[in-house]
């Protein structure tokens, strides 16, 4: 296994540390609690059993307290930046039994609910980052102050493969309404879009917001307000029972129709909000104990988690060389100035604060790619999202030009142009011509040999493999290709590039279509040889639901451009032969330039693919009969079932060839690059699950218990 693999780690205690503050104008005495696991802000406070059993014997001590009289009030605060940051999921693993499973939930209620049952009024000075259990803090709190630079307010249970199991599913239909409940417990996960204070305050999470300047002061001063009488937060009454129905009806259509029930957790939270208006405080939270124990003893569950420690895991990736060796970068050059030119340019810019010179062939492609970069940065600062000061260092940073001798003095050039290897070649040809000995010559190619591509370089060293997804600022994954002859240094700088630009960088061998291309291609490339065969579009466009895709099949191709789909496909295949399929009627499409699929139904919804180009390939067969290339028609099933063993088979080369250091790199790139879902793990977990491992390749990818439920 590789070094990213995850390991069940000792639990990061966070202490529970009473202090008590004169509350202002004679309201009497506050009790903070601040929960601090002693580290600094690289390491956010978790909940674990230690922690929670410290915050107990803490909050019943102030119960009695605020028994004798001695106190006014109890607030909650967490260390600089984090109120918490949720349960502790890599502790998670530890857990075996259900009963243990049960104690968590049981656990956390217990501790939350003295702050229920206090006596006197409790408050939440949510002074950053309120995740999950974090945030469930605060919902058990009378009252909810946040500071304004808290990054981040949520519950993020339902998209790792749990529910809200400290009060959540109870407490927040009943404070915001069952409609923006299903928000925040079901959609906003879903997008992984956590809520920022302004947010917050609006729905009515939190009761009201400070400044970050003052903000335990603020706080301070307003609790006492409460206290004394003078402030009254109104409640909302709760909504009747046929819209709380409406509602979850409503939404478990749109479940169905997003999720298949590919997963079990939405499904589990959806009954919980369902049932939260009628039932009583303990009954519900009875209800989240027995979710949160069944679902933490799923393998969906355990495969989120593994995710999830993929994801958030360590800094240095697998293979990745010492970063001392990597070069200093003070001037970027990028060859192109189409699309993925242009994302590349303003990215850089942005995150590495250094001048960048974009070139292309003529003054009006030079011109577009500028013009990409000011409207998107304007973008931004009509949003919000970026400073008029910061937008306008960043349109001055960026240079276009046609003269490639411009790029001479950059230390890093990116080539970003058609995906065609003799003009790549050419590009690098030139550059070599121009550029410093030390400059490092980088290619955004998505399938392309980088070796080939610098084969007749005098230094061909100095190239490297960078491959950004598409859309550039969003996609978190960039696959690192390292070349034959690719130097430790130009790995060591495309390594330190991708860390300042804020992506999560794998390790890839110079191989055909890398990782993610290679299977996600594959992927398509099955699904449209079944309809070749006689499977009809309709079936085959959602054959994969049960994966939980972000999207299905066509709608895919039409992100990525059928184009583009098509010709990946034909080079892998002259690469790698015919496990990846031909197809004659995605030519046709390509040719005719026809869109392959209908507009969404609905906002939110998927968009279909269109029955008409059912003619490029052929008429509909009967599932079952002999199709066109003399095998039987597929169903869906069949569908998913030829998808899925063409993977496993194709998973196996990947190892085999060492283009990455393991499963786990693998299903980092497939989470990352290619939305394969949480609950899966990413793609080997979901086969070591399924039996396709084992069935296809005579053995596990995976040790059991790392992705999936440990064995006794």
């Amino acid at each position: 296994m590789s070094d990213t693999t995850p390991q069940v780690r000792p639990e990061r205690v966070t202490h529970a540390l009473v202090r008590d503050v004169a509350l202002p104008g004679g309201a009497g005495t506050l009790a903070l609690v601040t929960l601090d696991n002693g580290l600094d802000h690289t390491k956010p406070s978790t909940l674990g059993p230690l922690g929670m059993a410290e915050l107990t014997e803490r909050l019943a001590e102030l119960r009695d307290r605020a028994a004798g009289g001695e106190i006014a009030a109890i607030a909650v605060t967490g260390k600089p930046y984090f109120l918490a940051a949720g349960a502790d999921l890599l502790g998670i693993g530890a857990v075996t039994t259900h009963d243990q499973a049960l104690e968590l939930g049981r656990m956390g209620h217990a501790a939350y609910e003295l702050l229920h049952e206090a006596g006197v009024p409790t408050f939440a000075f949510v002074n950053g980052l309120a995740l999950g259990g974090g945030l469930e803090v605060a919902l058990n709190c009378d009252y909810r102050t946040v500071a304004s630079d808290a990054p981040a307010l949520g519950l993020p249970e339902t998209g790792l493969g749990l529910v809200p199991g400290w009060g959540g599913a109870y407490l927040v239909p009943r404070l915001v309404g069952i409609e923006k409940a299903v928000d925040v417990v079901l959609t906003r996960p879903a997008q992984n879009k956590p809520f920022k204070p302004a947010e917050a305050l609006e729905l009515g999470l939190v009761d009201v917001l400070f400044e970050a300047a003052d903000f335990l002061e603020q706080s301070i001063a307003w609790a006492a307000r409460v206290v004394r009488g003078e402030v009254v937060v109104e409640r909302r009454p709760l909504d009747p029972q046929p819209v709380w129905d409406a509602v979850v009806a409503a939404t478990r259509t749109r479940l169905d129709a997003v999720v298949h029930g590919s997963r079990p957790a939405p499904y589990r939270a959806l009954e919980l909000l369902a049932a939260a208006r009628a039932a009583t405080r303990a009954e519900a939270f009875a209800a989240e104990d027995e979710a949160l124990a069944d679902l933490i003893m799923s393998d969906e569950m355990r495969a989120s988690v593994y995710a999830f420690s993929l994801v958030s895991g360590g800094k240095k990736p697998a293979g990745a060389p010492d970063s001392s060796l990597a070069r200093p970068v003070t001037r970027v050059g990028i060859v192109g100035a189409g699309l993925m030119a242009a994302q590349i340019a303003l990215l850089v810019s942005q995150r590495l604060g250094v001048p960048v010179v974009m070139r292309d062939l003529d003054t009006e492609r030079v011109e577009k790619g500028l013009g990409f970069v000011r409207s998107t940065v304007e973008k931004l600062v009509a949003r919000g999202r970026m400073s008029a000061d910061a937008a306008a260092r960043v349109v001055a940073s960026v240079h276009g030009t046609t003269e490639i001798e411009e790029l001479a003095a950059c230390d890093v050039v990116v080539e970003a142009v058609t995906e065609i290897l003799s003009l790549k070649k050419r590009v690098f040809a030139e550059l070599e011509g121009i550029v410093s000995p030390e400059t490092i010559l980088a290619t955004n190619t998505s399938a392309l040999s980088v070796t080939e591509m610098a084969a007749d370089l005098q230094h061909p060293e100095r190239v490297v493999g960078i491959h950004f997804f598409n859309p550039v600022a969003q996609m978190p994954l960039v696959e690192v290709v390292q070349a034959e002859r690719t130097s430790p240094e130009a790995l060591a700088t495309a390594f330190a590039i991708t860390a300042r630009l804020r992506k999560t960088a794998v390790l890839v061998k110079d191989r055909p279509g890398f990782v993610v291309n290679r299977l996600l291609v594959l992927v398509m490339g099955k699904v449209v040889e079944a309809i070749e065969n006689g499977t009809p579009v309709e079936v085959a466009d959602v054959a994969l639901a049960p994966l939980g895709f972000p999207m299905p099949t066509f709608e895919l191709f039409d992100l990525v451009g059928p184009a583009v789909g098509l010709h990946v496909l034909t080079s892998l295949r002259e690469d790698l032969g015919d496990r990846f399929p031909a197809s004659p009627g995605l030519e046709k499409l390509v040719a005719e330039g026809a869109r392959v699929v209908l507009d969404a139904p609905a906002p939110g919804l998927h968009k279909p693919v269109d029955p008409a180009i059912q003619a490029a390939f052929g008429p509909a067969l009967t599932p079952g009969e002999t199709g066109r290339h003399g095998t039987p028609v597929l169903d869906g099933e069949g569908v998913l079932d030829s998808v899925l063993t063409a993977l496993t088979v194709e998973i196996g080369h990947l190892l085999e060839e060492d283009v990455v250091a393991g499963p786990p790199q693998i299903d980092l790139c497939m989470i990352l690059g290619a939305g394969w879902g949480f609950h899966t793990g990413g793609i080997t977990p979901y086969l070591d699950r399924t039996g396709y491992s084992e069935r296809v390749l005579a053995r596990r990818l995976l040790p059991p218990g790392v992705a999936s439920i440990p064995v006794s």
